[in-house]
């Protein structure tokens, strides 16, 4: 639904929840995703390369991979956002370790907060997101309407 300077976009009651974990933080969203999954089974899971395939193999949860952060995978969920297929992500980064594809990690947290989707980037916010009031309702989000923007930019040069 477009309303003048936004668009809306309906986050359904199932979600689709993006899991990412830099390797110093893998350890802590697997059992994380352990301590949670009955909560995570109820929606559509996606993330990062070993992430992905780890929460799979300790909790017996479907994660679809996608390639390794710094193989592009931080981008394939970052295109997932934009294609509005990604609702929610958790996203637990070292921020002690420098990271050789930092930045891809920008660029998907910057396209994350440009769509409105929640972010966790640490464990508390991660529990606080998932015993929220909207994770078992509908949820609108707004996102400016850049189309409308770039026109009324356009019109002002004439």
């Amino acid at each position: 639904m477009i309303q003048d300077n936004y668009v809306v976009f309906e986050i359904g009651k199932r979600k689709n929840i993006a899991l990412v974990a830099h390797d110093g933080k893998k350890k802590e969203l697997v059992e994380w995703c352990e301590r949670n999954k009955d909560i995570l089974k109820e929606h559509s899971l996606c993330g990062t390369g070993t992430t992905s395939r780890l929460i799979t193999e300790r909790t017996g949860l479907r994660v679809k991979g996608y390639n390794s952060g710094p193989l592009g995978g931080d981008q394939q969920i970052g295109a997932k956002i934009v294609e509005g297929k990604i609702d929610f992500m958790i996203f637990l980064w070292d921020p002690l370790a420098a990271q050789p594809h930092d930045p891809d990690v920008k660029a998907l947290l910057r396209i994350a907060v440009v769509y409105d989707i929640p972010i966790a980037n640490n464990l508390s916010t991660a529990d606080f997101m998932l015993r929220s009031e909207y994770m078992k309702t509908t949820y609108n989000r707004k996102v400016e309407n850049f189309n409308k923007k770039v026109e009324d930019r356009v019109s002002q040069m004439k």
